[in-house]
């Protein structure tokens, strides 16, 4: 749910106007609503290079990942691992654009560390992974839009941890 929309709803459950504070929320929302839409715009037009890069840091990492047992052995499941890192990429422009981490956390992180346990899955490579593409990322950014998108990897990584 973004600021606008939290603001009018906190606003109109107790039946009044919106307050100074909400309305300078709000505005500070839609003046680097610019910045969000450059910095989700770039993310989802290198979203191949990222995933690919980050994959590749990612495996050299973590080499038991894709070694006989990990769980991106073989090509299939390393397709699987580059699926599931482009999901989480995806998330996270979609927090960007909002300027909120609720479209991430209620699409893509209730319930993820059980998952990824009965999947058996390393949820600390997964956390890796999301890492690895904040890396990859944010180096193709300006300083202050790196700032911004970090905000969101960092939540996603701390909801793995």
């Amino acid at each position: 749910m973004s600021i606008v929309t939290k603001s009018i709803v906190n606003a109109d459950a107790e039946a009044r106007y919106l307050s100074p504070g909400e309305l300078d929320r709000i505005k500070a929302f839609v003046t680097g609503g610019s910045a969000r839409l450059r910095i989700a715009q770039t993310l989802t037009d290198s979203r191949e290079r990222i995933i690919k890069e980050a994959g590749n840091r990612l495996f050299q990492k973590r080499p038991d990942v894709v070694s006989p047992g990990g769980n991106a052995y073989g090509e299939e499941m390393t397709a699987t691992c580059l699926r599931d890192m482009d999901y989480y990429l995806r998330l996270i422009t979609y927090g960007i654009v909002s300027g909120d981490v609720t479209p991430i956390e209620e699409i893509g992180l209730v319930g993820v560390q059980e998952m990824y346990k009965s999947l058996g899955t390393s949820i600390e490579a997964v956390a890796q992974s999301v890492q690895e593409m904040k890396e990859v990322s944010t180096a193709m950014m300006s300083a202050d839009d790196a700032a911004e998108a970090g905000t969101y990897f960092d939540y996603v990584i701390g909801a793995m941890s």
